[in-house]
């Protein structure tokens, strides 16, 4: 089970969006190219959530779900220097441990070795001293994130608790939902 891996693509109106990154993630995680468009065909023209179950010998598995986003607005801090989530396993059982510590706030912010990473579900930017920077070492290296730092948006930084309470704004970046900038928050 440790070695089965999954991604998300958003799929809307039949098309899948970003499928070179998700291909180039599949590569690095096992070393094996896999054709997507040969895989992938949205049933519905409505926001899909396409899950691709894989391991080393291909595609094990695809399903689509209808996508409702989550609001959020608040967060809390949870500290975990030994968790390892750099490849984007199925299993997911300390993520999910983390996320139920959170109480009555919407979603966590991980911290590593004293640095912010991500949250339970998506990579994380703030707009700190007027511009975006994102962890310079995040949990899982996302699709959506890649794609802001190739084209110079995004800035890779150490990010301090301190300079997240000083942060302006947090973006959350995922397949799903790109670059969802929340500007109203709180943290605790």
């Amino acid at each position: 089970m440790n070695n089965i891996f999954f991604e998300t693509i958003k799929c809307e109106d039949y098309e899948c969006f970003h499928l070179e990154y998700h291909k180039k993630r599949i590569a690095r995680t096992i070393g094996v190219n896999i054709n997507l468009e040969e895989y992938i065909y949205p049933p519905t023209s409505e926001l899909l959530k396409c899950k691709v179950i894989y391991d080393q010998n291909g595609i094990l598995d695809i399903c689509y779900n209808k996508y409702n986003k989550r609001k959020i607005n608040s967060f809390k801090i949870i500290h975990s220097d030994t968790i390892n989530y750099e490849k984007k396993y199925l299993q997911r059982d300390l993520l999910n441990q983390l996320y139920k510590k959170r109480d009555f706030y919407d979603e966590i912010i991980i911290i590593k070795n004293g640095f912010i990473t991500d949250t339970s579900f998506a990579n994380i930017a703030i707009f700190y001293e007027n511009q975006w920077i994102t962890p310079k070492i995040p949990l899982l290296h996302g699709t959506t994130s890649s794609r802001y730092i190739e084209m110079g948006f995004l800035r890779e930084e150490n990010i301090t608790i301190n300079m997240l309470q000083k942060g302006t704004k947090i973006g959350l970046l995922n397949a799903m939902i790109d670059f969802d900038i929340i500007e109203n928050f709180k943290i605790k």
